[in-house]
């Protein structure tokens, strides 16, 4: 069976599709085009009083891009809330592939020498397509995203693909959007100039993110 090419999962981005397995031991990969697309608009970004509470306390070292592969690993780990996971080892070996080509991210939560949480996801334009997320620490994923919608939007970005809705995302003002009108704001977003921003401080993002919030609450 020939495997996956890094470039087909771009080209599957920019028409709206991306890629999931039934389980973690399952070696077939699908695409997937939902009649609803997840979307968590960056400019209505939702921070609850005590979440804000939590990032100001700086608890976790905040790192990104540093352990791209560890990030992998913790999404894909076994949970007892979610004891299986969509993440197989072809899907594994290409976002690892996307990592090195400059297109995936992550935003890792550090405790004690340690990774406590984080996230990851793939750039392109200036749409994030939000993959995946973990904690070993209360709320450390929830800051790893605080710290990711920070930097999308100090960086120019419009849009951040959740593809799913869950309660844990509704929480953060994530909506639904019909399949065409994704399409169209996905469009938008590919032609328009976006560089995520990787550099180790990203402290004055997250509290212009943080007082706007505060604004709208």
């Amino acid at each position: 069976m020939s495997q996956l090419r890094p470039e087909l999962l771009l080209q599957a981005y920019a028409i709206g599709v991306f890629p999931m397995a039934e389980s973690r031991n399952d070696s077939r990969t699908f695409f997937v085009d939902p009649d609803k697309r997840g979307i968590l608009p960056l400019d209505t970004f939702h921070v609850s009083r005590s979440l804000r509470k939590e990032v100001r306390r700086r608890r976790f070292e905040i790192r990104c891009d540093t352990d791209f592969k560890a990030v992998l690993e913790g999404c894909s780990e076994p949970r007892l809330e979610r004891p299986d996971t969509w993440i197989n080892d072809e899907i594994f070996r290409l976002y690892l592939a996307l990592h090195e080509m400059g297109y995936g991210h992550s935003i890792e939560c550090w405790r004690d020498g340690k990774m406590v949480g984080g996230l990851y996801g793939v750039a392109l334009g200036a749409a994030f397509f939000g993959e995946s997320m973990f904690s070993r620490e209360p709320n450390a994923s929830k800051v790893a995203l605080v710290h990711l919608v920070a930097r999308l939007k100090g960086s120019g970005f419009t849009l951040l693909d959740s593809q799913f809705i869950t309660d844990h995302l509704q929480q953060f003002g994530a909506v639904e959007v019909p399949r065409e009108r994704y399409r169209d704001i996905l469009a938008a977003a590919l032609k328009s100039p976006a560089e995520f921003y990787s550099g180790a401080d990203d402290w004055p993002l997250v509290e212009a993110l943080l007082h706007s919030s505060s604004q709208t609450s």
